[in-house]
């Protein structure tokens, strides 16, 4: 597929085959397909490596992107980055991905991009993380896709402390989102204690909410790549 008479290409950091370590297919075999940059400098970011503008990246196009994942023979195929979207043309590789009915693509994106323009693509859901205080980046949440997540997509809060739970807290009452989209709390690594996790679940009676760990943090070294 071409754009103005040039190959679309895409900033590919690195292509690897794992099990998904958090969002709804935790656990499940997956290709991890990982884009070079990003707007948000969260504090706690496990991949900042990605978005340095010095990261080397290969140029990809869409159509060598889902041949590299048809031919892993892995149903599941995880975009993540950095920020996936920021991709110019990141519709038209979801395009290209669309026409293959087998693959499931699960968009991971920082919560601070408009999702509208992608929903149209029916093999493709969204875990969209909602940026709480102490990552320093919740100025920058778009608000607006809350109305438009689905019983499909995740939402992720990614908690540092007691504080940013209850912000958690406050946001999915705020706009209704139980029973909407499947929501996650998942604990910054080595930040907060997980007891404190359950005990704000049980306390405040957060039905349909799940705690998730990061798995791949527990099956290999926290700072491994390509896991």
């Amino acid at each position: 597929m071409e754009t103005g008479g040039q190959a679309m290409s895409f900033k590919v950091v690195e292509i690897f085959e794992s099990i998904n370590g958090e969002g709804m297919r935790a656990g499940e075999l997956a290709v991890f397909v990982r884009m070079k940059g990003c707007n948000l400098s969260c504090n706690y970011c496990d991949t900042m490596w990605a978005n340095k503008p010095d990261c080397e990246f290969e140029e990809m196009t869409a159509e060598q992107i889902v041949d590299r994942v048809k031919k892993s023979g892995i149903k599941n195929v995880t975009l993540t980055g950095g920020e996936p979207l920021l991709q110019k043309d990141a519709d038209k590789l979801l395009e290209v991905f669309s026409s293959e009915k087998d693959i499931r693509v699960e968009i991971e994106t920082n919560g601070s991009i408009d999702l509208k323009p992608f929903l149209k693509f029916e093999n493709v859901s969204f875990t969209m993380d909602y940026k709480l205080p102490e990552s320093d980046m919740e100025k920058y949440m778009n608000t607006d896709n809350f109305k438009i997540l689905r019983k499909k997509d995740t939402l992720k809060f990614v908690a540092s402390s007691v504080n940013d739970l209850k912000k958690a807290k406050e946001i999915i009452e705020k706009y209704e989102l139980i029973g909407k989209v499947n929501i996650i709390f998942s604990p910054v690594f080595g930040k907060i204690e997980l007891t404190d996790i359950v005990d704000f679940l049980k306390d405040n009676k957060l039905n349909d909410v799940r705690m998730q760990l990061q798995m791949h943090k527990f099956i290999w070294d926290p700072e491994e790549r390509g896991v």
